[in-house]
Formats: C-alpha cells, sequence, structure tokens
C-alpha cells in the first residue's frame, strides 16, 4: 500500500462525482485521494451512459473520441398506442459514451492534476472528533488502516453508506428510488442509430419508461426503469418488451447492469462538520430521465471549489461548507426541484392520457418541459385531467 496516513481532502468513489471533486481539489493545490471499493473504476456501470459537452466544458476538459461510441442527433419517443414523436436537430447534439472507459479517463485527469487513487479499498467506519469527521477506516485487500483528513467526501452511489456512517440523513423512501434494469445487446435493428428511443405506458413500464440508447450499428442499451412498488421487476417488464419486438430477434445479451435510480429527493442540505455529500448519494439526478452523469460532474466541480476555498480559510466546519448548498440549488437545484415535480404527475398518468399528451406534444414543448417550465406543463396537465376524468366515468 503507497497510501499516506493522512491527506487534506479524501473522497469515497471513484466514480464522475468523486474523480470531478477531486480533480478540482488537485487543480487547488490540495492533497486529495480517492478510495474506491471496485477493483476496477467504471465497473460495474449504472448508466444508459448518454452524455454531452456542457459537462466537461464546466471542468475545462475536452471529449475524447476513445470513449464516444456513438453520436445522437435526436430521439424517437413512442405513445403506449404506437404514436410517434420524431425530435432531430439535425446535427449531433450528443453521444452514447462507454462508462468504463470514461470512468477511467476522468481518474486519470484527476491524477495527472495531482489526486492519488487507491481501489479495491472498502471504507468501513468514520472517524469522528468532537462532532467533526475526521477521516476514515479502511481495508485494502486484508489490510487494515486508518486515514485522517481535514475534509471527507461521501461520492459512493446511488446506495451511499458514508454520509449515513457519519450521522447524517439520507433520504431513502421508495418513493424516491426507481427500479432499473438494463442489458447491453448486440445483432439488433435499429431504427435510427443515431436516435435514443424512449416507450411511454403504464402497461410496458409503469411510472417510467424503456429506453434504446445507440452504441453502434446494431449495438445498444436497452433498458428500463420503473416506479420501485411494483409487484412484478423490471427485469420482468424489459424481458417482455424485448420478447415481443421483432428488432431483437436475432439479438444476443453481451452485458447486464440493475440497481435502486435515484429520482427525487433532492437533498437541501448535503454538509455537516467535516464532510460533503455530492453526485447519485446526494440524489442528484435528472429526475425526469433518470441521468445523472453531466449533474455529478457539474455538482463536483462546485464540490471541490468550495472544500478547497474553506481549507484556505481554515473553516471546515458545516457553515464553512455551506457555500456548496448554496451555489448547488441555484445553479442546479431548483431546476431539478421542479422537473422532479415534473416526474410525480408524469409517473400517474393512464396509458390513454399518455396517448392524448403524445397528441399535444411538439420538439418545442419536449424542450420547455425537459427545461423546468413548469408553467407549460401544468397547462398540458389540465387538459390531461379532464381526460381522466372521462376515463372514470367511462366516456
Amino acid at each position: 500500500m503507497i497510501i499516506k496516513d493522512e491527506y487534506d481532502v479524501v473522497v469515497v468513489g471513484a466514480g464522475p462525482a468523486g474523480s470531478s471533486t477531486a480533480l478540482a481539489i488537485a487543480r487547488s493545490g490540495l492533497d486529495v485521494l480517492i478510495v474506491d471499493r471496485n477493483q476496477e473504476l467504471g465497473c460495474p456501470k449504472r448508466c444508459g451512459e448518454g452524455f454531452g459537452d456542457y459537462a466537461l466544458n464546466q471542468i475545462g476538459l475536452k471529449r475524447n473520441e476513445k470513449w464516444v461510441d456513438q453520436y445522437i442527433n435526436g430521439a424517437l419517443l413512442y405513445a403506449p398506442n404506437g404514436k410517434k414523436i420524431v425530435m432531430d436537430y439535425g446535427k449531433d447534439v450528443g453521444y452514447i459514451i462507454d462508462r468504463k472507459k470514461f470512468d477511467k479517463w476522468l481518474a486519470l485527469e484527476a491524477c495527472k492534476a495531482g489526486a492519488q487513487i487507491q481501489t479495491k479499498t472498502i471504507v468501513d467506519g468514520i472517524i469522528k472528533e468532537s462532532d467533526f469527521v475526521k477521516g476514515i477506516h479502511a481495508k485494502f485487500l486484508s489490510e487494515h488502516f486508518d486515514i485522517r483528513a481535514k475534509v471527507v467526501v461521501a461520492a459512493d452511489g446511488a446506495e451511499s453508506t458514508i454520509a449515513k456512517k457519519a450521522g447524517m440523513k439520507i433520504p431513502s423512501s421508495p418513493n424516491f428510488f426507481d427500479s432499473g434494469f438494463q442489458y447491453e445487446m448486440a445483432g439488433i435493428d435499429l431504427e435510427d442509430k443515431k436516435k435514443l428511443e424512449f416507450y411511454f405506458g403504464q402497461k410496458i413500464a409503469p411510472g417510467g419508461y424503456i429506453w434504446i440508447f445507440p452504441k453502434g450499428e446494431d449495438r445498444a442499451n436497452v433498458g428500463i426503469g420503473i416506479s420501485a412498488e411494483n409487484s412484478r421487476t423490471a427485469k420482468a417488464y424489459l424481458d417482455k418488451f424485448i420478447k415481443t419486438n421483432r428488432k431483437f430477434e436475432k439479438g444476443s445479451i453481451i452485458e447486464v447492469n440493475g440497481g435502486a435510480i435515484p429520482l427525487g429527493g433532492v437533498m437541501h442540505d448535503m454538509v455537516m462538520n467535516g464532510l460533503l455529500v455530492v453526485g447519485d448519494a446526494a440524489h442528484q439526478i435528472n429526475p425526469l430521465h433518470g441521468g445523472g452523469l453531466a449533474e455529478s460532474i457539474i455538482a463536483g466541480k462546485i464540490a471541490g471549489t468550495v472544500i478547497s476555498d474553506a481549507i484556505a480559510k481554515n473553516d471546515v466546519s458545516r457553515r464553512g461548507l455551506s457555500n456548496y448548498n448554496r451555489i448547488w440549488w441555484k445553479e442546479r437545484g431548483n431546476k431539478l426541484k421542479n422537473l422532479e415535480k415534473a416526474k410525480t404527475l408524469f409517473e400517474k398518468l393512464s396509458d390513454r392520457q399518455l396517448n392524448t399528451l403524445a397528441n399535444e406534444l411538439d420538439k418545442k414543448k419536449i424542450e420547455e418541459i425537459t427545461s423546468g417550465n413548469l408553467s407549460k406543463l401544468m397547462k398540458l396537465i389540465s387538459k390531461l385531467a379532464i381526460v381522466g376524468i372521462k376515463e372514470k366515468l367511462g366516456f
């Protein structure tokens, strides 16, 4: 083991949130260590792998073609009755990445800036003194050790345990999670390899949707997210969809992923004395589509900057770190909270209402809703409410 007994900052989790936080801290000249429980960075992936340049621009990095699998110029949205909405931007607006390559690349960028990383390291406890988090108890293979730090960052994913070990309340209601399952498939027929596909309906994906994210000529991530409170599993719904869709007849499953997806419960207070929570661990995910990659990177930059400033001022108390709450809520939180409200409304729509919605939507309205425009959403919901009333009355 080559790590030291003490660092300015220890980041638990080497995903995009942890690596981007460490990158910002290392750039400020501080001594930062990232530890990760997995033996290989980026594994296992829990992600549809959709991404764009905006988040990278925020942290001063450029796209690397080595981790881009497919460029995307739009999306195809399917209502329960099969009606298709085509969103075509006429140019590439994003891409599907290889998360394993991407996560390792981002971690290496943090290393280049001066951070240190150690994988296969389990954090099994928190060092706490006088109500301050002062470091971690950890294990590397069979070796137990302590690492002290001025600040510990919990970037350990949706099932975060670090903040809980420190005594922070983390949203845990089933209402704040969806159940996700995904296959990476090869040998399938893609309608348009440059467009994402989304399928909606309470019968095929209750409270959520099915996605197909192209990764090449005949390869894609095929996944589903459904509300956690269902009698059937996400896998059961996805398997049924695949079996009844001819485009998968010659398909092969080359990777399987699954797990809980935090889609609500955005935290108002993400700091305590000597500790800060970032990324999926802080529920910093777009609740409308479940994307957390960009949100994690943006939050990581904010977190790293605030931590560096707090250490420079010799104040890593809850008060000293609280700028993170203020800045993040101003830049991202309020928008995500609006989208959380939108998701709550959408997941309750019947298939009949979703079909009506498909007739009302166009590219512009979809963009307005997904940007967090609640007034536009409420106008649509009022129309859908009438459909719901008629449905209940048997019309």
